[in-house]
């Protein structure tokens, strides 16, 4: 049926953005590959997505998701997103600035058997780091 996937989506994002991490044992397969994470870091199986969630989260206690478009084709799930948050906990070396943040990105998403198997994504880090002070602003 249409639209199955992105209610996935969005269910997945309303619920670990309000700390309910358990939906991610939930949605994301054990064999699940985010090939969006940078070198060195866990991206696979649900354990990878409930550590970077937590990481953001700590960071970012408030951050909430509004997708701006939402395209199913098949098995994948395009998402352009906005996130946007207040920054009240470490984050990357940077400590509490108390700054009000806004992340653009884009991911796409393959579900398969109701779950999320592969995540790709592009995230707009470097308007981040400038909105938080460690860059300057282009």
């Amino acid at each position: 049926m249409e639209g199955e996937n992105k209610a996935l989506l969005k269910r997945f994002n309303e619920e670990v953005f309000k700390g309910n991490l358990s939906v991610v044992d939930e949605l994301v397969s054990s064999g699940f590959v985010d090939h969006s994470v940078p070198p060195g870091m866990p991206n696979t199986g649900p354990e990878s997505v409930k550590k970077l969630l937590s990481y953001f989260l700590n960071a970012f206690p408030d951050i909430r998701v509004t997708y701006h478009d939402l395209i199913e084709k098949e098995d994948k799930v395009v998402g352009r997103y906005s996130m946007t948050g207040t920054h009240l906990g470490e984050f990357m070396g940077i400590g509490a600035t108390n700054k009000k943040v806004n992340i653009q990105g884009i991911e796409i998403v393959r579900v398969k058997d109701g779950k999320f198997a592969e995540r790709w994504a592009v995230e707009d880090m470097a308007g981040l780091m400038s909105q938080l002070g460690a860059m300057p602003k282009v």
